[in-house]
């Protein structure tokens, strides 16, 4: 599986929520079924997701990196994955 081919489908067919503030409110509203965060994420995102139940992917490259994945022209520390459209990204938590 090539997760930026993934990550990038789920971002135009599915619904994928952007950044720390809206992961953290999918979070808490049980809607994400996927977290994924940067490696070099604030240790805030960090402490988030030590303390959930959803499955998570630390993505291997910066904020930078995750941003230019999801096909955005800034940083994205975090997102959360609601719905993954035609994308297998949901995949990605069982690796």
């Amino acid at each position: 599986m090539d997760f930026n081919a993934s990550l990038r489908k789920a971002v135009k067919t599915g619904t994928v929520f952007l950044g720390q503030n809206k992961t953290r409110e999918c979070i808490e509203e049980g809607k994400a079924r996927l977290v994924v965060v940067a490696k070099n994420s604030p240790e805030s995102v960090k402490n988030l997701v030590n303390e959930i139940d959803i499955p998570v992917y630390v993505y291997e490259g910066s904020s930078v990196q995750l941003g230019k994945a999801c096909g955005m022209p800034y940083v994205v520390s975090a997102l959360a994955v609601v719905e993954p459209g035609e994308s297998d990204i949901l995949n990605a938590a069982r690796v």
